[in-house]
């Protein structure tokens, strides 16, 4: 069996909130996002296509949640809506930070939002799990903001891909969901609600 990893391209980060005035949820995704514990040294413009980190920031073990950590990121220009008018203009304005810059990798602390869990501990009353993280972002502020937050993870069992074949191997996911307020952090827009919800929506494997 080799060693288990980040299966990127089934994973996502989501996030929504309520248009303010309107009964309908804005929505999108980060399309830059990756498990590192990304400290001030690692906090760079890279010239890359790819991401530049190594995605190897986790452990999870099912039945000793105690030794279950994770550190994630999102660029925060990725954000995609699927309407370019807002990906490009607004968005970019309100989270505080810049436009992409083709082949580039922006780390830097203006377009980053990072989590960090300190604990992890299982939901007495389901089959989930309570995990205490550390939410930095700067937003709109003149310095990072960093805030303890509380979320739920869910773990999708293991499985086995293409059993009885040469090509065998095992996937798992997880998914953890939090919420933030975004006033925390300097964001005065009206087109968009006070809390915002994340979805990471993480599936790993050992091919």
């Amino acid at each position: 069996v080799s060693e288990w990893k980040l299966d990127k391209h089934h994973c996502s980060v989501l996030w929504q909130t309520n248009y303010v005035g309107a009964a309908g949820l804005l929505t999108g995704r980060f399309n830059e996002f990756g498990m590192n514990d990304v400290t001030s040294p690692k906090m760079l413009n890279y010239i890359a296509i790819g991401q530049p980190l190594m995605d190897t920031s986790w452990a999870f073990y099912e039945n000793d949640p105690t030794k279950t950590y994770f550190n994630g990121y999102v660029e925060l220009n990725t954000s995609n809506t699927g309407e370019p008018g807002r990906d490009l203009g607004c968005s970019i304005s309100n989270f505080g930070t810049t436009a992409l810059v083709a082949g580039t990798q922006n780390l830097t602390v203006i377009n980053l939002a990072k989590i960090k869990s300190t604990k992890v501990e299982f939901d007495p009353l389901s089959a989930d799990y309570i995990v205490t993280l550390q939410f930095t972002w700067q937003g709109k502020l003149s310095a990072p903001l960093t805030q303890t937050l509380v979320g739920r993870l869910k773990y999708n069992n293991r499985a086995t891909i293409g059993a009885g074949t040469t090509s065998t191997y095992d996937v798992f996911g997880l998914q953890l969901s939090f919420q933030f307020n975004c006033r925390d952090f300097g964001i005065v827009s009206t087109s968009i609600y006070d809390k915002i919800e994340i979805d990471c929506n993480m599936n790993f494997n050992n091919k």
